[in-house]
């Protein structure tokens, strides 16, 4: 898709090492929490929950904890309470960044925010200022093994979804932000095996960051670090020899 950078990318060899932070968990918690809270615990019905729920069996979460924390979004068994709020602003270059987070205390979160982009480089902006840049889509992950691009594309296509890209070992399926439960639901239907589905922004326009790579993936690594921070999102592009020497680090 025009404009998808290649941060999602690198981050998705990075998995690894994300779990094993354990700041992975924490996260996909948190969201389980807030998606049981506002659409019930059920998540044949409630889309958001069940792609919460995908996400945390993907990075083989226990089921208890999956239980304890759609109870918790359901008030079963007391918890805290978390909002969504969404912090934007600029990296090097003029690189946009959003950062969105879960938090129950947007007094410390924002400061803590303040203080990332502040040190590694970028700055907080208003509210509105890059959230324009970004186009906001639903993104379903299926393994390559031995599927047919075309027949995939084809079931993707009826079944709602806008496109399909090739990427490593796995097809990307974008949809629209509001048909990613009906576009999963249509592929589980034809027999395809759903690797990851989550809801996510695509930049309309990039900037290539070949030059600034290493200072920029500070700033944005630092802010993903963040306890309170559930995605960030930027419009940069990486050639690849640059992509792979970031990997590997």
């Amino acid at each position: 898709m025009s404009g998808h950078n290649k941060w999602s990318s690198i981050k998705h060899k990075k998995g690894a090492a994300d779990a094993k932070r354990g700041k992975i968990f924490t996260k996909l918690i948190k969201e389980i929490i807030v998606s049981a809270k506002e659409g019930g615990g059920n998540p044949q019905a409630n889309p958001r929950l069940r792609v919460a729920i995908n996400a945390a069996k993907s990075a083989n979460m226990p089921g208890n904890n999956i239980e304890r924390a759609i109870k918790r979004g359901t008030g079963e068994l007391a918890g805290v309470n978390y909002e969504n709020v969404i912090y934007e602003g600029y990296g090097h270059n003029g690189v946009a960044i959003i950062v969105e987070t879960l938090t129950d205390n947007r007094q410390r979160t924002v400061s803590e925010i303040r203080h990332v982009f502040s040190k590694y480089g970028g700055n907080l902006a208003e509210t509105g200022a890059v959230s324009w840049v970004f186009e906001q889509k639903g993104l379903i992950e299926i393994l390559k093994d031995k599927l047919d691009e075309e027949e995939l594309m084809m079931a993707a296509l009826e079944a709602g979804a806008d496109d399909l890209n090739t990427e490593d070992a796995r097809y990307e399926i974008y949809t629209p932000y509001s048909d990613l439960h009906n576009v999963l639901q249509k592929l589980e239907d034809a027999g395809y095996k759903i690797e990851k589905a989550e809801l996510t922004r695509i930049a309309k326009n990039t900037i290539n960051a070949d030059t600034f790579a290493d200072k920029l993936f500070r700033l944005i690594d630092n802010l993903d670090d963040l306890d309170d921070v559930q995605k960030v999102y930027s419009n940069f592009e990486v050639s690849d020899e640059v992509m792979e020497r970031l990997s590997n680090n």
